[in-house]
């Protein structure tokens, strides 16, 4: 069996999802080779209506062709040839998008990188993709990616100034000068603003590699995982057909662009529906609301965290989601918890997802017209119904399927897998044996489909011998009133191996003290799930997609 073959003897080969689909959600897609061509389609239809929204900047779709077009013919002449990796590392900007399409068009593949990292951290990603040019801030590069690149394989470097293409200069999120122009590199809008020709020689297909996508390191080095291009457009196009909105409808990068989420659900589906892609730079709860305010976005797809910031904005009201027809969350757990509260305070139904780097974004998502079930014995909300070309199975350490509501290791088949991590065989092969992904993630599935995510394998606590499951003591924790965010991890116990100890941040106003809240718990879960402690922070660490920092809660 490969990508996307078919599973025999399977207890979830017969999907007991597809019948809770839709029609025109079963329905077959057929999604074009590359997002480059969803992208052509779109400047075809719609030439003059708006593609990128930045604050008061805008961008039609004619324009983001010609100033992409400009800096594939810049790339291509300073040698960048097809198959080269480009690194981008930019936040939500126009600047991303015309540098994305930009190397795609001169027929290279992307390296995202996100620009929280260090410079050790870029340091290695740009030596292990033997990346050959990089696209960056000028900010980074005077602070330290100049340096970084002078050791790798870099040759190319082409920097921008993301205060350019609007004027607002919002201090939230854009509180920093100006640079003098780096004079060892490209400007960006000075080479888009040329009129470089593209070549016309990089046609690329499904088959190639669009994307190295680097996880995020929680255990050992980050592995580069190589998207497809047929993955990327197969993953929005069900997006698109999944999820509806009217085409031409704007959709908000709440999520990274940089994060596979980000470049699949909100780039990539939005341009597969010629829309408008809003974007404010990085995340900050006051200027998502105002551009909500001004954009009327009809979709976004976020982490549950960056809901729970809006959710306690002081200024947040309903208006400011009443234009919403979808709200999608991934990239992290979403607590039952957060997603009535939301509803109850501001109106929209925050609807689950999963999905990884592997998977190219989702492989399960919670269908409009329906609700996620908890399940009743855990308290656990359902991620979803898996796609219906996709294949989700429920294994236990020997990789023999579980039955229905058993738990066990959530591993997946279908057309949006990566082809496997970047010059790493044997991990490949650990990975992706036989061309299905083996998550990592703890999970399963009822009679009727609905998947359930309980943890991460390697975050299981064991207490005396029992297993903890900490999503299952973060629900719990969600339910306070005063609880914002909640992170539960394992910590050593010279009794009992390990113990539970719970992070906390509160609501804002709200007061709980340690004692409090372990005792809530108490009262709610078994004796050795209740953490034995409690530590609140004013906020808990978070990567730049909105995750929480375990390993950086168990290294306090």
């Amino acid at each position: 069996m490969g990508r996307g073959g078919r599973v025999t003897g399977s207890i979830y080969a017969a999907r007991p999802w597809l019948g809770r689909l839709t029609d025109a959600q079963r329905a077959p897609v057929t999604p074009p080779a590359t997002v480059l061509h969803s992208f052509r389609a779109a400047v075809a239809r719609a030439p003059e209506r708006t593609a990128l929204a930045y604050f008061d900047g805008r961008l039609s779709y004619a324009e983001t062709d010609a100033l992409s077009d400009s800096v594939a013919g810049r790339l291509a002449a300073r040698g960048i040839a097809r198959g080269d990796r480009v690194a981008l590392m930019l936040q939500n900007s126009p600047h991303f998008v015309i540098a994305l399409l930009g190397a795609w068009k001169a027929g290279a593949t992307v390296v995202p990188l996100n620009p929280m990292y260090k410079s050790a951290e870029t340091a290695h990603i740009l030596q292990d993709a033997d990346a050959a040019a990089v696209i960056c801030s000028d900010r980074a590069w005077e602070a330290y990616i100049r340096d970084t690149a002078a050791a790798s394989p870099v040759r190319v470097a082409v920097t921008a100034c993301e205060l350019e293409l609007q004027t607002r200069d919002d201090e939230r999120v854009l509180g920093f000068g100006r640079l003098p122009r780096p004079d060892d590199t490209d400007d960006l809008l000075t080479v888009a603003r040329a009129g470089h020709p593209a070549p016309a020689d990089r046609e690329l297909t499904a088959a190639d590699v669009a994307l190295i996508s680097y996880t995020s390191g929680t255990s050992g080095r980050p592995k580069g995982a190589m998207n497809p291009h047929g993955a990327l457009t197969y993953n929005a196009e069900r997006q698109r057909t999944g999820h509806p909105v009217p085409e031409g409808a704007c959709y908000f990068a709440l999520a990274p662009l940089f994060h596979i989420t980000g470049m699949v659900c909100e780039l990539a589906a939005c341009i597969a529906n010629a829309g408008t892609l809003a974007l404010a730079y990085r995340f900050d709860p006051g200027v998502v609301l105002d551009a909500f305010a001004e954009h009327r976005p009809a979709y976004t797809v976020g982490p549950s965290t960056a809901f729970m910031a809006l959710a306690a904005h002081p200024g947040a009201t309903r208006e400011h989601f009443a234009s919403f027809q979808v709200i999608s969350s991934g990239g992290a757990p979403v607590p039952p918890a957060l997603v009535e509260k939301f509803r109850a305070g501001f109106g929209p139904y925050i609807r689950n997802g999963y999905g990884l780097t592997e998977c190219t974004a989702p492989c399960a998502a919670v269908p409009p017209e329906q609700e996620a079930p908890v399940d009743p014995a855990s308290g656990t909300l359902s991620v979803g119904l898996p796609g219906p070309d996709t294949v989700v199975r429920i294994v236990d350490d020997n990789g023999a399927e579980v039955p229905f509501g058993e738990h066990g290791e959530i591993v997946v088949r279908g057309p949006q897998l990566a082809l496997g991590y970047w010059r790493m065989p044997a991990a490949t092969a650990a990975g992706f044996p036989d061309g299905e992904l083996r998550t990592g993630d703890i999970g399963f599935m009822d009679a009727d489909g609905w998947l359930y995510v309980v943890d991460r394998k390697k975050d299981m606590i064991n207490a005396s011998g029992f297993k903890v499951w900490p999503r299952e003591v973060e629900d719990v924790l969600y339910t306070h009133p005063a609880v914002r965010e909640a992170a539960v991890v394992g910590i050593p116990d010279a009794y009992r191996g390990e113990t539970v100890k719970a992070y906390v941040s509160l609501r804002p106003g709200a007061c709980a003290d340690p004692a409090e809240l372990a005792g809530y718990c108490k009262e709610r879960l078994a004796a050795y799930k209740s953490p034995r402690q409690v530590e609140v922070l004013e906020e808990l660490p978070k990567t730049s997609s909105g995750k929480i920092l375990k390993r950086e809660l168990r290294s306090r």
